[in-house]
């Protein structure tokens, strides 16, 4: 899939988050980069053999206090990984558009506020769904 397909892939897919919580979210760029750099695989804790499909990088919602916004504020950043994303996606026999709605829907619940630990017993809770 070619960068413009998988970046409309991407806004289509962030459509389907239900709309009080496309309402709740505020500052936040969502990008669409290969693969992650050697920076964030190190910041992550990555091994050699380990990827991200996505990364959530800001001050969640949870934790912006009464002088949020005051001055200039740089948006927090949801970075989808395209490669990791396609690769995962084949490997687990799953449509492209169904990888990355799970992983817009996690990163979106790191803007929200839950910690990783959180965010997998919430995906645990909607895969039984």
């Amino acid at each position: 899939m070619n960068r413009i397909e998988f970046e409309a892939l991407v806004e289509k897919c962030f459509e389907q988050l239900p709309q009080w919580k496309r309402d709740r979210v505020k500052n936040v760029a969502l990008i669409v980069e290969n693969e992650p750099s050697e920076e964030d695989r190190k910041a992550e804790g990555l091994g050699s053999d380990e990827t991200l499909l996505g990364l959530y990088k800001g001050i969640p919602l949870s934790a912006r206090g009464e002088m949020y916004g005051v001055g200039m504020t740089m948006p927090d950043t949801i970075t989808l990984y395209q490669i990791p994303i396609e690769e995962a996606a084949e490997e687990d026999g799953l449509p492209v558009a169904q990888v990355v709605t799970e992983t817009i829907w996690h990163e979106f619940a790191h803007h929200f506020g839950m910690d990783e630990h959180e965010v997998r017993e919430r995906e645990q809770g909607r895969a039984k769904e």
